[in-house]
């Protein structure tokens, strides 16, 4: 059966109850994370935010729908439309204009939530989002942008890898693909072909994403939930892309397709020179390259430190993670996903870094 996407979260009925103002979260109390969700219209957003909305997982989950536009942090206007509690512990609301104060609000409540979800109704690109989850000061000791998620019809997707093929520009899912952290790979049930064959066209995109194979969405929350996508979380995953990288054909490495390259630099870089180097990549776009995600280690000159390096669109950051590991081979890996990537351009200039 075809999922409907435009079918409401279902709510339960509560008693009345009086409202209580709102109780600041505890001064150690750990961050709450955002999961972001994107996908066309029909993958199965509502029906992953149904399940959740309605299974017995034992989490309680704040699930936000936004039809995002120009305001996506502006002040003014419909805050909140309506707040709808649900026997199982969840909570669903309907925002118009400012998502900040939403969030504010969110995890200022007495019962605070486990997690915040936030369905994207027609958002092609999540970078604008991403800045302010991931950078807005007055929200990073009270939550952290945890992850992407983009559901993908799987039959569809076959559908759209072959127009492809034959054509000169890219289906706008592989731009979603692109963003993301996480790809649901839904409906597999009407697919007859390989399902590893649609994997394989998903790492190509983004080697950096984890597929998630599903029927109606119906997946595994520790799955999709505190993946920590934005912090120094998994950097081993980054030789594993190196050698990845290493493989590919040279007559893949620049095209005008959406790819993912791994560079890798052994001596140690100079950190200012890399923020210099960041800045002309991501900000003054010297090249013909459209950088969209950008993740790595680096080995700092003078310095101890394993530094993380993540960047969307214009937003980066490079920070200080942990010691180097006496086993360690200390060495700078870098993995980027857009169009038009030139790894010979990006190692040659990367070189220029060195301390």
């Amino acid at each position: 059966m075809e999922d409907n996407d435009d079918c409401p979260p279902l709510a339960v009925e509560l008693p009345p109850q009086v409202p209580s103002p709102p109780a600041p979260a505890p001064p150690d109390a750990s961050p709450v994370g955002v999961t972001v969700i994107t996908g066309y219209l029909g993958a199965g957003k509502s029906t992953l935010v149904n399940y959740i909305l309605n299974e017995q997982h034992g989490k309680r989950i704040a699930v936000i729908l936004n039809e995002f536009g120009e305001e996506i942090g502006g002040q003014g206007g419909a805050l909140v439309e309506e707040w709808v509690e649900l026997a199982n512990g969840c909570v669903c609301c309907s925002v118009k204009h400012s998502l900040v104060q939403a969030l504010e609000q969110l995890v200022q409540r007495k019962d605070r939530m486990d997690h915040i979800l936030l369905e994207t109704t027609g958002l092609a690109d999540p970078a604008p989002l991403v800045s302010v989850l991931w950078l807005d000061d007055q929200l990073e000791s009270s939550i952290r942008l945890d992850s992407i998620i983009t559901v993908i019809d799987a039959k569809n997707f076959r559908v759209q890898i072959d127009e492809h093929k034959n054509s000169s520009s890219f289906p706008e899912a592989f731009h979603q693909i692109a963003f993301a952290d996480v790809v649901i790979l839904n409906k597999i049930d009407l697919v007859k072909d390989n399902v590893e064959d649609l994997e394989k066209h998903i790492h190509d995109v983004n080697a950096l994403v984890t597929v998630v194979r599903s029927v109606r969405c119906q997946v595994d929350l520790n799955e999709i939930f505190n993946r920590q996508a934005y912090g120094a979380k998994n950097s081993s995953h980054l030789q594993e892309l190196l050698d990845y990288s290493k493989s590919i054909p040279p007559n893949r490495r620049h095209d005008n397709s959406i790819s993912t390259l791994c560079i890798y630099e052994q001596d140690p870089v100079n950190l200012a020179k890399v923020e210099s180097w960041l800045e002309d990549l991501l900000w003054e776009k010297k090249s013909s390259m459209d950088i969209y995600r950008c993740k790595g280690i680096l080995h700092i000159h003078d310095s101890d430190q394993v530094h993380t390096l993540q960047a969307v669109r214009e937003v980066y950051e490079v920070m200080p993670a942990r010691k180097w590991s006496e086993t360690e081979s200390r060495m700078n890996k870098i993995v980027f996903i857009g169009r038009n990537l030139d790894i010979n351009a990006l190692q040659d200039s990367f070189s220029g870094c060195k301390g």
